[in-house]
């Protein structure tokens, strides 16, 4: 439980920097400073409806919406909301007869959530503080969850999609984009704070995270998407030596963000 708490400390303080920058900074802790931005995990939302350039900072891996299978008038709740960028596209989404909820921990990344909301003038957006493994959103309330590279940095996974089964009404489905991994990271990687808070550390195995699913009781747990992420030489200098780097490029060891679906069917 300690360990967990530092965790979340580490990631919360990382992430109320993030939003009190003005820069997008990527999937990364050290907005502003290199080696640490890894942008590269974010895909493109700028052709989007809803799409909110203030709401945008760059921390996602994926395009959950894309593969949510959002209807008008569902209810919709962002794990991890940060700024908006998902709740707002997600909102076009549902249109005037549904609602959207963002969820995140940090109360500097739900102010400026709030901010950005404030200029958009919609009525069916609200953001909640709280965290994903005790979620502040009643039980079989929601259509359809969905979080964009936030499930990795939560330390009991089994928790969080335990809470995600809870809040889903019966044949309510998730859409989730995340980082996972193929094989053991480098200590030197799942040590560091800055990584750890740049989605990949907080990563584990792509069966253990689908195994994790499908023990939870969901059924239909199949991925989207994945894309393979090759770390650039830049920053796996600013973690590991010249000989760890060499042992990490031919060990085979694989990052991934992918997109799951899975359904609750009782």
């Amino acid at each position: 439980m300690e360990n967990e708490n530092k965790i979340k400390l580490i990631v919360k303080e990382k992430y109320s920097e993030i939003a009190g920058s003005t820069e997008k900074c990527g999937c990364s802790c050290n907005c502003g400073s290199e080696p640490t931005n890894i942008n590269m995990l974010n895909e493109d939302y700028y052709e989007l409806d809803g799409y909110v350039a203030d709401a945008d900072l760059g921390l996602g891996c994926g395009l959950p919406t894309r593969y949510s299978e959002i209807k008008e008038g569902d209810i919709v709740v962002d794990l991890g909301s940060g700024a908006g960028n998902d709740v707002f596209i997600a909102r076009s989404l549902v249109g005037e007869a549904g609602k959207i909820i963002g969820v995140d921990m940090t109360e500097a990344m739900i102010e400026k959530a709030n901010k950005n909301l404030s200029k958009t003038g919609y009525g069916n957006i609200e953001f909640r503080l709280g965290e994903i493994e005790n979620l502040p959103v009643d039980s079989n309330s929601v259509d359809v969850v969905i979080s964009n590279c936030v499930l990795n940095l939560v330390p009991d996974k089994q928790k969080a999609f335990s809470e995600i089964y809870r809040i889903l009404k019966i044949g309510g489905h998730f859409s989730i984009s995340d980082i996972v991994t193929e094989g053991e990271l480098p200590a030197s990687i799942k040590k560091s704070a800055e990584m750890y808070a740049g989605c990949v550390a907080g990563a584990i195995s792509r069966d253990e995270y689908l195994n994790i699913i499908s023990e939870t009781g969901f059924k239909a747990v199949e991925i989207k998407k994945s894309n393979r992420i090759l770390m650039p030489s830049n920053i796996l200098k600013a973690f590991l030596t010249e000989a760890e780097i060499d042992k990490y490029e031919k060990s085979g060891v694989g990052i991934f963000s992918v997109t799951v679906n899975a359904v609750k069917n009782l």
